[in-house]
Protein backbone atom coordinates (compact mmCIF):
# COMPACT_ATOMS: atom_id res chain seq x y z
CA UNK A 1 0.00 0.00 0.00
CA UNK A 2 2.61 2.06 1.14
CA UNK A 3 4.58 1.91 -2.53
CA UNK A 4 1.52 2.72 -4.68
CA UNK A 5 1.35 5.53 -2.30
CA UNK A 6 4.74 6.81 -3.15
CA UNK A 7 3.99 5.70 -6.60
CA UNK A 8 1.47 8.11 -7.48
CA UNK A 9 2.89 10.67 -4.99
CA UNK A 10 6.36 11.28 -7.35
CA UNK A 11 4.30 10.26 -10.52
CA UNK A 12 2.12 13.05 -9.90
CA UNK A 13 5.11 15.36 -8.78
CA UNK A 14 6.63 14.23 -12.10
CA UNK A 15 3.44 15.43 -13.84
CA UNK A 16 3.62 18.51 -12.34
CA UNK A 17 7.08 19.11 -12.67
CA UNK A 18 6.81 18.48 -16.67
CA UNK A 19 3.24 20.04 -17.08
CA UNK A 20 4.24 24.02 -17.68
CA UNK A 21 3.88 26.44 -19.31
CA UNK A 22 4.64 25.17 -23.17
CA UNK A 23 2.54 22.19 -22.16
CA UNK A 24 -0.38 24.52 -21.82
CA UNK A 25 0.63 26.76 -25.20
CA UNK A 26 1.44 23.89 -27.68
CA UNK A 27 -1.49 21.56 -27.82
CA UNK A 28 -4.26 23.77 -28.24
CA UNK A 29 -2.21 25.94 -31.05
CA UNK A 30 -1.73 22.16 -32.52
CA UNK A 31 -5.38 21.39 -32.64
CA UNK A 32 -5.98 24.65 -33.82
CA UNK A 33 -3.87 24.43 -37.60
CA UNK A 34 -4.35 21.00 -37.61
CA UNK A 35 -8.45 20.59 -37.52
CA UNK A 36 -10.23 17.51 -38.02
CA UNK A 37 -6.71 15.92 -38.78
CA UNK A 38 -5.78 17.07 -34.71
CA UNK A 39 -4.75 13.17 -33.67
CA UNK A 40 -2.03 13.21 -36.49
CA UNK A 41 -0.57 16.47 -34.65
CA UNK A 42 -1.18 15.28 -31.25
CA UNK A 43 0.75 11.91 -32.28
CA UNK A 44 4.23 13.92 -32.53
CA UNK A 45 3.55 16.09 -29.99
CA UNK A 46 2.77 12.67 -27.83
CA UNK A 47 5.97 11.13 -29.01
CA UNK A 48 8.22 14.12 -29.04
CA UNK A 49 7.41 15.23 -25.56
CA UNK A 50 6.15 12.32 -23.06
CA UNK A 51 8.19 9.53 -25.50
CA UNK A 52 10.86 11.12 -25.26
CA UNK A 53 11.20 12.26 -21.46
CA UNK A 54 10.77 8.62 -20.80
CA UNK A 55 13.29 7.10 -22.57
CA UNK A 56 15.92 10.28 -21.08
CA UNK A 57 14.25 9.55 -17.25
CA UNK A 58 14.85 5.70 -17.92
CA UNK A 59 18.38 5.96 -19.53
CA UNK A 60 19.53 8.25 -16.24
CA UNK A 61 18.15 6.11 -13.73
CA UNK A 62 19.20 2.92 -14.93
CA UNK A 63 22.93 4.66 -15.27
CA UNK A 64 23.94 6.32 -11.80
CA UNK A 65 21.03 8.88 -11.57
CA UNK A 66 22.73 11.43 -13.24
CA UNK A 67 22.23 13.10 -16.92
CA UNK A 68 26.41 13.35 -16.54
CA UNK A 69 26.20 9.65 -16.50
CA UNK A 70 24.36 9.28 -20.16
CA UNK A 71 26.43 12.34 -22.21
CA UNK A 72 30.07 11.83 -20.66
CA UNK A 73 30.49 8.34 -23.23
CA UNK A 74 30.24 11.12 -25.99
CA UNK A 75 33.35 12.62 -24.32
CA UNK A 76 34.11 14.77 -21.93
CA UNK A 77 33.65 17.71 -23.22
CA UNK A 78 30.45 17.42 -25.28
CA UNK A 79 29.21 16.08 -22.34
CA UNK A 80 29.71 19.73 -20.29
CA UNK A 81 29.16 21.70 -22.95
CA UNK A 82 25.70 19.56 -23.86
CA UNK A 83 24.88 19.16 -20.17
CA UNK A 84 24.96 22.53 -19.92
CA UNK A 85 23.21 24.31 -22.76
CA UNK A 86 20.38 21.62 -21.69
CA UNK A 87 20.18 22.54 -18.11
CA UNK A 88 20.48 26.55 -19.07
CA UNK A 89 17.79 25.83 -21.71
CA UNK A 90 15.08 24.24 -18.67
CA UNK A 91 16.56 26.94 -16.42
CA UNK A 92 17.19 30.42 -16.30
CA UNK A 93 17.34 30.69 -19.86
CA UNK A 94 14.27 29.82 -21.37
CA UNK A 95 12.02 27.26 -19.08
CA UNK A 96 11.64 28.90 -16.08
CA UNK A 97 11.12 32.78 -17.41
CA UNK A 98 8.29 30.83 -20.10
CA UNK A 99 6.66 29.95 -16.78
CA UNK A 100 6.14 33.41 -15.11
CA UNK A 101 5.51 34.97 -18.54
CA UNK A 102 2.73 32.25 -19.47
CA UNK A 103 1.40 33.14 -15.94
CA UNK A 104 1.02 37.17 -16.40
CA UNK A 105 -0.06 36.54 -20.34
CA UNK A 106 -2.68 33.43 -19.97
CA UNK A 107 -3.43 33.93 -16.28
CA UNK A 108 -3.28 37.52 -14.79
CA UNK A 109 -3.80 39.95 -17.56
CA UNK A 110 -7.04 38.58 -18.81
CA UNK A 111 -8.50 38.88 -15.69
CA UNK A 112 -7.19 42.76 -15.46
CA UNK A 113 -7.70 43.74 -18.84
CA UNK A 114 -4.67 45.63 -18.78
CA UNK A 115 -1.37 45.44 -20.74
CA UNK A 116 0.77 48.15 -18.15
CA UNK A 117 4.44 47.81 -17.91
CA UNK A 118 4.73 47.73 -14.40
CA UNK A 119 2.12 44.51 -13.54
CA UNK A 120 4.16 41.41 -15.32
CA UNK A 121 7.18 43.09 -13.12
CA UNK A 122 5.21 42.81 -9.97
CA UNK A 123 3.93 39.27 -10.89
CA UNK A 124 7.29 38.32 -11.76
CA UNK A 125 8.91 38.97 -8.13
CA UNK A 126 5.98 37.59 -6.90
CA UNK A 127 5.95 34.46 -8.58
CA UNK A 128 9.82 33.77 -7.92
CA UNK A 129 9.34 34.76 -4.76
CA UNK A 130 7.11 31.80 -4.07
CA UNK A 131 9.30 29.61 -6.04
CA UNK A 132 11.97 30.34 -4.23
CA UNK A 133 10.83 29.79 -0.79
CA UNK A 134 9.02 26.67 -2.11
CA UNK A 135 12.48 24.88 -3.60
CA UNK A 136 15.33 26.18 -1.32
CA UNK A 137 14.73 22.95 0.59
CA UNK A 138 15.48 20.21 -1.97
CA UNK A 139 13.94 17.27 -0.11
CA UNK A 140 10.45 19.19 0.44
CA UNK A 141 9.81 19.42 -3.06
CA UNK A 142 8.13 16.35 -4.40
CA UNK A 143 6.00 15.90 -1.68
CA UNK A 144 4.96 19.32 -2.07
CA UNK A 145 4.31 19.30 -5.56
CA UNK A 146 2.97 15.81 -5.70
CA UNK A 147 0.56 15.58 -2.75
CA UNK A 148 -0.58 19.57 -2.38
CA UNK A 149 -0.37 21.61 -6.19
CA UNK A 150 -0.73 18.84 -8.50
CA UNK A 151 -4.63 16.94 -7.42
CA UNK A 152 -5.75 20.80 -8.11
CA UNK A 153 -4.19 21.16 -11.09
CA UNK A 154 -5.24 17.56 -12.80
CA UNK A 155 -8.71 18.55 -11.38
CA UNK A 156 -8.79 22.08 -12.99
CA UNK A 157 -7.58 20.84 -16.35
CA UNK A 158 -10.62 17.90 -16.26
CA UNK A 159 -13.05 19.84 -15.53
CA UNK A 160 -12.29 22.68 -18.21
CA UNK A 161 -11.70 19.73 -20.77
CA UNK A 162 -14.78 17.62 -19.60
CA UNK A 163 -16.86 20.95 -20.39
CA UNK A 164 -15.22 21.35 -23.65
CA UNK A 165 -15.89 17.87 -24.87
CA UNK A 166 -19.54 17.90 -23.74
CA UNK A 167 -20.02 21.68 -25.08
CA UNK A 168 -17.84 21.95 -28.07
CA UNK A 169 -16.86 25.53 -28.93
CA UNK A 170 -17.64 25.06 -32.42
CA UNK A 171 -17.54 22.94 -35.67
CA UNK A 172 -13.93 21.35 -36.15
CA UNK A 173 -12.34 22.70 -39.66
CA UNK A 174 -11.67 19.95 -42.57
CA UNK A 175 -8.67 22.41 -43.78
CA UNK A 176 -4.93 22.28 -42.56
CA UNK A 177 -3.83 25.42 -41.27
CA UNK A 178 0.15 24.85 -42.38
CA UNK A 179 2.14 23.37 -45.22
CA UNK A 180 4.57 21.24 -43.00
CA UNK A 181 3.78 17.28 -42.09
CA UNK A 182 1.75 17.59 -39.30
CA UNK A 183 3.02 14.85 -37.51
CA UNK A 184 6.78 16.90 -37.70
CA UNK A 185 4.53 19.74 -36.71
CA UNK A 186 3.97 17.79 -33.80
CA UNK A 187 7.23 16.47 -33.07
CA UNK A 188 8.92 20.42 -33.34
CA UNK A 189 6.16 21.77 -30.72
CA UNK A 190 7.01 19.02 -28.29
CA UNK A 191 10.81 19.79 -28.40
CA UNK A 192 9.81 23.28 -27.59
CA UNK A 193 7.99 22.27 -24.30
CA UNK A 194 11.45 20.96 -23.10
CA UNK A 195 10.64 17.81 -21.24
CA UNK A 196 12.96 15.25 -22.90
CA UNK A 197 15.70 17.94 -21.40
CA UNK A 198 14.14 18.35 -18.12
CA UNK A 199 13.90 14.45 -17.70
CA UNK A 200 17.69 14.08 -17.12
CA UNK A 201 18.03 16.48 -14.70
CA UNK A 202 14.12 16.30 -12.51
CA UNK A 203 16.00 12.05 -12.45
CA UNK A 204 17.63 13.54 -9.47
CA UNK A 205 15.32 15.37 -7.97
CA UNK A 206 13.02 12.07 -7.94
CA UNK A 207 15.68 9.89 -6.92
CA UNK A 208 16.80 11.87 -3.77
CA UNK A 209 12.91 12.24 -3.26
CA UNK A 210 12.65 7.89 -3.15
CA UNK A 211 15.60 7.71 -0.62
CA UNK A 212 14.21 9.91 1.68
CA UNK A 213 11.32 7.79 1.64
CA UNK A 214 13.13 4.76 2.75
CA UNK A 215 14.10 3.07 -0.91
CA UNK A 216 17.89 2.62 -0.69
CA UNK A 217 18.41 -0.44 -3.29
CA UNK A 218 18.98 1.03 -6.86
CA UNK A 219 16.53 -2.24 -8.30
CA UNK A 220 13.65 -0.24 -5.64
CA UNK A 221 14.65 3.49 -6.95
CA UNK A 222 14.76 2.00 -10.32
CA UNK A 223 11.14 0.31 -10.38
CA UNK A 224 9.73 3.26 -8.45
CA UNK A 225 10.87 5.71 -10.96
CA UNK A 226 9.74 4.14 -14.03
CA UNK A 227 6.14 3.33 -12.40
CA UNK A 228 6.28 6.95 -11.24
CA UNK A 229 7.36 7.82 -14.87
CA UNK A 230 4.33 5.57 -16.48
CA UNK A 231 1.98 7.00 -14.04
CA UNK A 232 3.25 10.75 -15.02
CA UNK A 233 3.18 10.07 -19.00
CA UNK A 234 -0.41 8.19 -18.87
CA UNK A 235 -1.80 11.42 -17.48
CA UNK A 236 0.39 14.06 -19.56
CA UNK A 237 -1.22 11.84 -22.79
CA UNK A 238 -4.30 12.17 -21.72
CA UNK A 239 -4.63 15.99 -20.63
CA UNK A 240 -2.63 16.78 -24.14
CA UNK A 241 -5.37 14.68 -26.30
CA UNK A 242 -8.01 16.96 -24.08
CA UNK A 243 -6.51 19.87 -25.01
CA UNK A 244 -5.25 19.48 -28.24
CA UNK A 245 -9.10 18.52 -28.78
CA UNK A 246 -10.60 22.08 -27.49
CA UNK A 247 -8.08 23.96 -29.73
CA UNK A 248 -9.51 22.03 -32.72
CA UNK A 249 -13.01 23.29 -32.08
CA UNK A 250 -11.91 26.41 -32.54
CA UNK A 251 -10.09 25.82 -35.91
CA UNK A 252 -13.18 27.43 -37.60
CA UNK A 253 -13.18 30.39 -35.80
CA UNK A 254 -9.32 31.68 -35.10
CA UNK A 255 -6.56 31.60 -37.73
CA UNK A 256 -3.01 30.06 -37.64
CA UNK A 257 -1.50 34.06 -36.78
CA UNK A 258 -3.59 33.92 -33.40
CA UNK A 259 -1.49 33.89 -30.35
CA UNK A 260 -0.72 30.80 -28.52
CA UNK A 261 -0.85 32.13 -25.10
CA UNK A 262 -5.07 33.63 -26.68
CA UNK A 263 -5.80 30.38 -27.24
CA UNK A 264 -6.45 29.02 -23.66
CA UNK A 265 -8.21 32.33 -22.80
CA UNK A 266 -10.44 32.57 -25.54
CA UNK A 267 -11.21 28.07 -24.21
CA UNK A 268 -12.28 29.13 -21.25
CA UNK A 269 -13.68 32.35 -22.31
CA UNK A 270 -16.27 30.27 -24.59
CA UNK A 271 -16.90 27.49 -21.83
CA UNK A 272 -17.60 29.45 -18.68
CA UNK A 273 -17.90 33.05 -19.82
CA UNK A 274 -15.94 35.56 -17.35
CA UNK A 275 -16.00 32.97 -14.21
CA UNK A 276 -13.94 30.96 -17.13
CA UNK A 277 -11.01 33.57 -16.37
CA UNK A 278 -10.10 32.69 -12.94
CA UNK A 279 -10.21 28.55 -13.53
CA UNK A 280 -7.52 29.34 -16.30
CA UNK A 281 -5.75 31.78 -14.08
CA UNK A 282 -5.62 28.68 -11.53
CA UNK A 283 -4.72 26.05 -13.98
CA UNK A 284 -2.12 28.57 -15.13
CA UNK A 285 -0.63 29.73 -11.89
CA UNK A 286 -0.31 25.96 -10.64
CA UNK A 287 0.96 24.42 -13.59
CA UNK A 288 3.70 27.19 -14.15
CA UNK A 289 4.31 27.11 -10.42
CA UNK A 290 5.13 23.27 -10.32
CA UNK A 291 7.43 23.76 -12.93
CA UNK A 292 9.45 26.88 -11.85
CA UNK A 293 9.42 24.75 -8.90
CA UNK A 294 10.66 21.35 -10.16
CA UNK A 295 13.82 23.40 -12.76
CA UNK A 296 14.27 25.86 -10.01
CA UNK A 297 15.38 22.96 -7.57
CA UNK A 298 16.71 20.54 -10.56
CA UNK A 299 19.37 23.25 -12.03
CA UNK A 300 20.21 24.01 -8.41
CA UNK A 301 21.62 20.46 -7.51
CA UNK A 302 22.69 20.11 -11.14
CA UNK A 303 25.53 22.74 -10.98
CA UNK A 304 26.05 21.78 -7.62
CA UNK A 305 26.95 18.17 -8.10
CA UNK A 306 29.28 19.16 -11.17
CA UNK A 307 31.40 22.15 -9.04
CA UNK A 308 31.48 19.00 -6.17
CA UNK A 309 29.42 21.72 -3.78
CA UNK A 310 31.67 24.77 -5.08
CA UNK A 311 28.57 26.50 -5.47
CA UNK A 312 26.41 25.92 -3.11
CA UNK A 313 22.64 25.01 -3.70
CA UNK A 314 20.88 27.28 -2.01
CA UNK A 315 22.55 29.78 -3.87
CA UNK A 316 22.36 28.71 -7.15
CA UNK A 317 18.71 28.77 -6.52
CA UNK A 318 18.54 32.57 -5.67
CA UNK A 319 20.55 33.47 -8.85
CA UNK A 320 18.32 31.54 -11.14
CA UNK A 321 14.93 33.04 -9.44
CA UNK A 322 16.65 36.41 -9.80
CA UNK A 323 17.98 35.86 -13.60
CA UNK A 324 14.77 34.46 -14.54
CA UNK A 325 12.91 37.17 -13.14
CA UNK A 326 14.41 39.79 -15.26
CA UNK A 327 14.12 37.44 -18.16
CA UNK A 328 10.40 36.56 -17.97
CA UNK A 329 9.33 40.53 -18.82
CA UNK A 330 10.91 39.95 -22.47
CA UNK A 331 7.38 37.86 -22.87
CA UNK A 332 6.75 34.58 -23.98
CA UNK A 333 6.58 35.26 -28.09
CA UNK A 334 10.01 36.62 -27.48
CA UNK A 335 11.38 33.00 -25.69
CA UNK A 336 9.83 30.96 -27.55
CA UNK A 337 11.61 32.77 -30.89
CA UNK A 338 14.84 32.23 -29.66
CA UNK A 339 13.95 28.93 -27.96
CA UNK A 340 13.90 26.93 -30.97
CA UNK A 341 17.00 27.34 -32.81
CA UNK A 342 18.79 26.44 -29.34
CA UNK A 343 16.81 23.65 -28.59
CA UNK A 344 17.19 21.87 -32.19
CA UNK A 345 20.46 21.64 -31.97
CA UNK A 346 20.92 20.10 -28.30
CA UNK A 347 17.52 17.32 -28.27
CA UNK A 348 19.12 15.38 -31.36
CA UNK A 349 22.50 14.59 -30.03
CA UNK A 350 20.91 14.37 -26.53
CA UNK A 351 18.35 11.57 -27.82
CA UNK A 352 21.31 10.03 -29.87
CA UNK A 353 23.47 9.26 -26.24
CA UNK A 354 20.30 8.07 -24.26
CA UNK A 355 19.08 5.48 -27.37
CA UNK A 356 22.75 4.21 -27.36
CA UNK A 357 22.97 4.23 -23.56
CA UNK A 358 19.84 1.86 -23.26
CA UNK A 359 20.33 -0.22 -26.30
CA UNK A 360 24.42 -0.45 -25.99
CA UNK A 361 25.04 0.08 -22.37
CA UNK A 362 27.15 -3.25 -22.19
CA UNK A 363 29.55 -1.98 -25.01
CA UNK A 364 32.87 -0.65 -23.82
CA UNK A 365 33.94 1.09 -27.27
CA UNK A 366 33.02 4.80 -26.10
CA UNK A 367 33.95 5.99 -30.07
CA UNK A 368 30.31 4.98 -30.74
CA UNK A 369 28.90 6.86 -28.89
CA UNK A 370 31.09 9.66 -29.47
CA UNK A 371 31.23 9.36 -33.09
CA UNK A 372 27.02 9.02 -32.80
CA UNK A 373 27.06 12.46 -31.33
CA UNK A 374 29.12 14.52 -33.61
CA UNK A 375 27.71 13.22 -36.82
CA UNK A 376 24.21 14.10 -35.24
CA UNK A 377 25.14 17.73 -33.47
CA UNK A 378 26.34 18.22 -37.34
CA UNK A 379 23.17 17.50 -38.50
CA UNK A 380 21.78 19.74 -36.28
CA UNK A 381 23.77 22.66 -36.81
CA UNK A 382 22.74 22.25 -40.63
CA UNK A 383 19.54 21.55 -40.15
CA UNK A 384 18.84 24.79 -37.94
CA UNK A 385 21.39 26.86 -40.36
CA UNK A 386 19.03 25.50 -43.13
CA UNK A 387 15.79 27.05 -41.62
CA UNK A 388 17.71 30.30 -41.17
CA UNK A 389 19.49 31.22 -44.13
CA UNK A 390 18.38 27.80 -46.59
CA UNK A 391 22.45 26.87 -46.62
CA UNK A 392 21.97 23.53 -46.41
CA UNK A 393 19.00 21.98 -48.46
CA UNK A 394 19.75 18.87 -48.02
CA UNK A 395 18.85 18.10 -44.76
CA UNK A 396 15.34 18.35 -45.89
CA UNK A 397 15.94 15.29 -48.42
CA UNK A 398 17.43 13.21 -45.61
CA UNK A 399 15.96 10.12 -44.77
CA UNK A 400 12.95 10.68 -42.01
CA UNK A 401 13.03 14.64 -42.54
CA UNK A 402 9.55 14.77 -42.83
CA UNK A 403 8.90 13.70 -39.73
CA UNK A 404 11.52 15.40 -37.84
CA UNK A 405 14.25 12.76 -37.55
CA UNK A 406 16.52 13.35 -40.09
CA UNK A 407 19.34 12.87 -37.86
CA UNK A 408 18.76 9.38 -36.64
CA UNK A 409 20.31 7.77 -39.83
CA UNK A 410 23.11 9.74 -39.89
CA UNK A 411 23.63 9.07 -35.96
CA UNK A 412 23.31 5.39 -36.76
CA UNK A 413 26.10 5.45 -39.25
CA UNK A 414 28.32 7.62 -37.25
CA UNK A 415 27.95 4.82 -34.55
CA UNK A 416 29.04 1.94 -37.05
CA UNK A 417 32.30 4.05 -37.84
CA UNK A 418 33.03 4.26 -34.44
CA UNK A 419 32.63 0.65 -34.07
CA UNK A 420 35.86 0.60 -36.02
CA UNK A 421 37.95 2.63 -33.98
CA UNK A 422 39.19 1.07 -31.32
CA UNK A 423 39.02 2.95 -27.70
CA UNK A 424 42.05 2.80 -25.20
CA UNK A 425 39.81 4.25 -22.15
CA UNK A 426 36.27 3.66 -22.35
CA UNK A 427 34.77 5.70 -19.70
CA UNK A 428 32.80 2.33 -19.17
CA UNK A 429 35.49 0.72 -17.23
CA UNK A 430 35.23 4.11 -14.95
CA UNK A 431 31.65 4.76 -13.97
CA UNK A 432 32.18 4.63 -10.28
CA UNK A 433 33.84 8.28 -11.28
CA UNK A 434 30.44 9.59 -11.95
CA UNK A 435 28.54 8.16 -9.07
CA UNK A 436 27.54 4.62 -9.11
CA UNK A 437 26.80 2.88 -6.37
Amino acid sequence: MKKNLDTLVVGFALFSMFFGAGNLLFPPYLGLVSGDNWLTSLGGFVLADVGLALLVLLAVVKGTGKLESVLIRGGKGLANVIGAAAVICIGPLLAIPRTAATTYEMGIQPMLNTSGSVIPVIVSVVFFGLTLVLTIKPSKVVDIVGKVLTPLLILSLIALIVLGVLNPIGEISSNVMIENNLFAEGVSQGYLTMDALAAGVFAGVIINAIINKGYNKTSEKVTLTIKAGLVAAIALALIYGGLTYLGATLSTKFGIDTPQALLMVEITSALLGNPGKILLCVIVSLACLTTAIGLTSATGEYFSNITNGKLKYETIVVLVCVFSAIVSNFGVGTIIKFSAPILEIVYPVLMALVLLSLTCSRVRNDNIFKCAAYVTLIVSLLTVANGLWKVAPFVEKLPLAPLGFNWILPAIGGAIIGSFIKDKKSSFLLKDKYGTE
